[in-house]
């Protein structure tokens, strides 16, 4: 027990300063006994969760232009979309070594065609977008590097029939896409419009703009896929030329040569491409690897047109991911193309004749079994399609590729 009477004693005896001190002491000692044990803190009701996903101008760049024309960054809903863009869907982000490897492929065979039909560059992302550079076919039919439908690639020039389908080949299925472009910037005079009608047709933009008496794209209200589709441009965009503003490494770019190509041109019929391609001094997979337009192993020619078939100068260098791109799917051709080729031919045709590859992007809350039972196939068989390990699931904004055998 405390002896009051000698802390009193204490205090009398002591100076002004050590009274206050020792007074000071008691004091604390007070507070921190009455705080405990008398009044207990209440229970903390404040919730420090936050639900609001979109958190503004999380590190979207400060200009942002499409074509040349300034997207006005803003307008609260703009901000909205493009950060769903940039942030909501990782999946492309996460493979942007894949992306990077593609372009440096294939955008020297792009870029000077969309400069020579007189399109603005930007537009190369946009067969980023709708095939990641690869000869994909979707479930409504588009096909190959710009997913040209069959009678939009016939308006604009292509040979679309059986026997030939010119989406496929990589050149001129960018000058029809051109073509599109430049028929819908006729119409509305405005590139981020033209970029809209791409997806959604030119017919649907119009509708849409007389519909809700508008002539601005961020006005519109359109379906989830045309209504992000330039949003989607613009994330490609930054991440091809700015990848730091998703935490990845600045890229060098290093465009990878143009494939020398002798040509041969042919117009009469072929009746057997083995035939043919003993005549150019290759084997037939060789042919079909590099001409992908060639659905079958005969073409037809009663009108006497002339088709350029071309196939590598150098017949044994490693071509794989050209032919990965090429073909639309994922193989194993570790080899150069000459004998190991041919011993694996029945192998190789059957990827052209005995199967079909369609694309399937994710939508949210999609699961892979739900998908496998959608499409009828095995849920582990679209796992060893598109690399999905045991424990992962696909996210929004995923491409899967999904393998149809015909019987």
């Amino acid at each position: 027990m405390i002896n009051i009477f000698k802390i009193i004693q204490t205090l009398q005896r002591s100076n002004s300063f050590q009274r206050i001190l020792i007074f000071f002491c008691f004091f604390l000692a007070g507070y921190f006994v009455i705080r405990i044990y008398i009044y207990s803190p209440e229970e903390n009701k404040v919730s420090y969760t936050n639900n609001n996903f979109f958190v503004l101008g999380l590190n979207i760049p400060l200009t942002l232009d499409f074509c040349g024309e300034v997207i006005p960054t803003n307008n609260f809903e703009i901000r909205k979309n493009l950060e769903r863009e940039f942030f909501t869907h990782s999946y492309w982000k996460n493979n942007s070594t894949v992306l990077f490897s593609k372009a440096q492929k294939w955008f020297p065979y792009i870029e000077p065609i969309l400069k020579r039909e007189g399109v603005p560059d930007d537009f190369k992302y946009v067969a980023v977008i709708e095939s990641h550079l690869s000869n994909i076919v979707s479930p409504a039919g588009a096909a190959g590097f710009w997913q040209l439908v069959p009678s939009s690639a016939r308006n604009y020039g292509l040979e679309v029939n059986e026997f030939v389908d010119e989406r496929y080949h990589v050149e001129k299925a960018t000058v029809a896409a051109c073509k599109l472009i430049k028929a819908a910037h006729s119409n509305f005079n405005n590139w981020t419009l033209s970029a809209a009608a791409y997806n959604l047709g030119i017919g649907g933009i119009q509708s849409a703009l007389k519909r809700q008496n508008s002539s601005n794209y961020y006005d519109l209200l359109l379906n989830n896929e045309t209504g992000s589709f330039v949003y989607r441009i613009l994330a490609y965009k930054t991440l091809f030329a700015s990848p730091q503003h998703f935490g990845i490494k600045k890229k060098k770019w290093r465009y990878y040569p143009v494939i020398p190509y002798k040509i041969f041109k042919v117009d009469s019929s072929v009746t057997n491409l083995k035939t043919l391609a003993k005549q150019m001094g290759c084997n037939k997979a060789t042919i079909r690897f590099f001409n992908p337009w060639i659905l079958q192993d005969q073409l037809p020619n009663a009108e006497r047109k002339i088709y350029e078939i071309r196939i590598p100068k150098n017949l044994t260098a490693d071509y794989s991911s050209y032919i990965r791109d090429l073909a639309g799917v994922d193989g194993d051709f570790t080899h150069s193309l000459e004998e190991p080729l041919v011993s694996v031919s029945d192998k190789i045709d059957s990827l052209y004749v005995n199967k079909k590859i369609i694309t399937h992007l994710v939508k949210e809350n999609e699961t892979l079994d739900e998908l496998a039972k959608f499409y009828e196939v095995k849920t582990e068989e679209l796992r060893k399609w598109n690399g999905i390990q045991e424990n992962q699931e696909v996210v929004a904004g995923q491409t899967l590729s999904i393998i149809f055998i015909n019987k």
